[in-house]
């Protein structure tokens, strides 16, 4: 009896070593390994998002890519200071927020960027392709930005949303949606949300058709305003809150879509009346601006000061005298002929007037049309987008970002940021060290998020996409971005809090 227990327990330690034997080889085995044999190739990886060489803020989410060369197998090992992190899955390299944080926390350390290398086996034999190199700045950039996403369709936007989104990790949120407050029999289009200094507790968008009217949230208090009066062509349509009043500059427009039959750019949307508007919130008050009935002002903008309001415009007089056409189809009819420059008017705060306004750029005198003007934090600078012609670059492939130096009047095409297709809205973080813009240099038909770090002097760094945690993402929605915004924290009034509001009575404008 005890010799059969003996033999028991001497069974049981041998089964047990043997166990503890073969986990620590699988660990072994499994732990991920660069290889020791391989060829060196000059050319840099395909990945996708392409990350290479891009500078990234200290607080940016993790930079998920995948590897697009042909092969069988890969490797990826990343190093920063004096760790490195290898990652063998497959073509997906995917740091966890805690491995990054260290990654970049040891590049700013030992001021050294992350360095990655790419190996591909192809046939059994190993390439080391180029390395790259990641550069951490030490300037943060804001928490959370806010978009629209849209289909890309003229019809089908049912389902148009306001989102908004950490930039410090992956969390996106709903702010509002076009289901809230829709049936099969009303619906909503939900645009143009804009906030004062990037404060989320104090923002407006527009609601159009069903319950439409402006919403606008001011610390925790939140209005549905109908601005239609007798004076004014439309409501508000592109909002500039003033960044310390409880005012927002409109311009209010009358726009149409003309779809193209021959041209690769689909449909060309016009402003074929438009004027600017001051809002005052707290009295409910419009006050338009004085304007020449030929001018087509739009997108404001303020200066960080508050002292002046930028915007753009085109002087456009009707070609064909014959009464039996409308100045809007003669619009229509050449509208490569629009063409728009960047001017401002001074403000004065005391009593709400505005001066005589100022070219800032005289972009139409070059056979060009400048929009979206866009001023720097410290008030410097001026961002802006340019084309041939009109005012709604989205759908223009020659549309690129300039830069002008407000204090010598200097003016550069940003060639660091563009791309051979379309850049469009842009704007600036709130410390000016960054700014975030839309381009469609992906496949030509969706806008996504670029961010790009600015020295302070005039120069830009390569641009680097909005990064998610699944790499293949951008290549798999269906949705474009729109009007990305910097926001220093994230809005806290709920969906279902902003369509309550929204079914509560309008305030009528005077």
């Amino acid at each position: 009896m005890q010799h059969t227990q003996s033999g028991s327990i001497l069974r049981s330690l041998h089964s047990g070593y043997i166990a503890v034997l073969l986990i620590v080889l699988l660990s072994a085995c499994c732990k991920p390994r660069v290889p020791s044999s391989f060829t060196d190739s000059s050319q840099l990886p395909d990945i996708f998002p392409d990350y290479r060489g891009v500078t990234v803020p200290v607080n940016i989410a993790p930079l998920t890519f995948t590897i697009e060369n042909e092969g069988t197998d890969f490797v990826t090992s990343i190093t920063a200071g004096n760790h490195t992190w290898v990652y063998d899955d497959g073509r997906d390299v995917c740091p966890s927020l805690k491995e990054w944080k260290q990654m970049v926390n040891d590049a700013l350390s030992n001021a050294q960027p992350i360095t990655c290398k790419v190996f591909v086996s192809r046939n059994g034999e190993w390439t080391q392709m180029e390395p790259f190199s990641i550069h951490v700045s030490p300037d943060s950039i804001d928490p959370y930005i806010s978009y629209r996403l849209i289909a890309p369709s003229y019809v089908a936007y049912e389902d148009l949303t306001i989102n908004q989104r950490c930039l410090e990790n992956y969390d996106e949120t709903l702010i509002y949606g076009n289901m809230a407050n829709s049936d099969e029999r009303d619906g909503q289009c939900i645009n143009c949300h804009s906030f004062q200094s990037y404060n989320p507790e104090r923002m407006q968008f527009h609601v159009r058709q069903s319950l439409g009217g402006t919403v606008i949230a001011y610390d925790g208090q939140v209005e549905r305003i109908d601005m239609k009066t007798g004076k004014t062509v439309s409501a508000g349509v592109y909002p500039a809150w003033h960044p310390t009043k409880k005012l927002i500059a409109y311009s209010t427009n009358h726009t149409g879509q003309s779809f193209h039959t021959h041209d690769n750019q689909k449909v060309e949307v016009q402003d074929t009346y438009s004027d600017l508007m001051l809002y005052d919130i707290d009295r409910h008050e419009v006050i338009p601006l004085p304007r020449d009935t030929n001018d087509l002002d739009c997108f404001p903008f303020w200066s960080p000061d508050g002292k002046y309001l930028y915007y753009c415009s085109a002087h456009y007089e009707k070609k064909d005298t014959s009464k039996a056409v409308s100045k809007e189809f003669d619009m229509i009819q050449n509208y490569k002929d629009i063409k728009y420059s960047l001017y401002r008017r001074p403000f004065v705060s005391e009593n709400r007037s505005f001066g005589e306004r100022e070219t800032v750029f005289d972009a139409a005198r070059n056979s060009m049309s400048a929009t979206l003007p866009r001023v720097s934090p410290d008030g410097r600078w001026l961002l802006f987008t340019m084309g041939e012609f009109g005012v709604f670059h989205i759908w223009h492939r020659d549309a690129d970002l300039y830069l002008l130096n407000l204090q010598t009047g200097s003016v550069r095409r940003l060639d660091e940021l563009n791309s051979d297709n379309v850049e469009s809205y842009h704007s600036w973080s709130s410390n000016g060290r960054w700014v975030i813009f839309s381009s469609r240099r992906t496949d030509g038909n969706f806008t996504r998020p670029y961010i790009a770090h600015f020295d302070g002097k005039g120069h830009f760094t390569r641009p680097f996409e909005l990064p998610q945690r699944n790499p293949h993402y951008h290549h798999e929605l269906l949705r474009s971005y729109n009007i990305p915004e910097f926001m220093t924290g994230p809005v806290t009034i709920r969906p279902q809090q902003f369509a309550a509001y929204i079914r509560k009575d309008s305030i009528k404008a005077k």
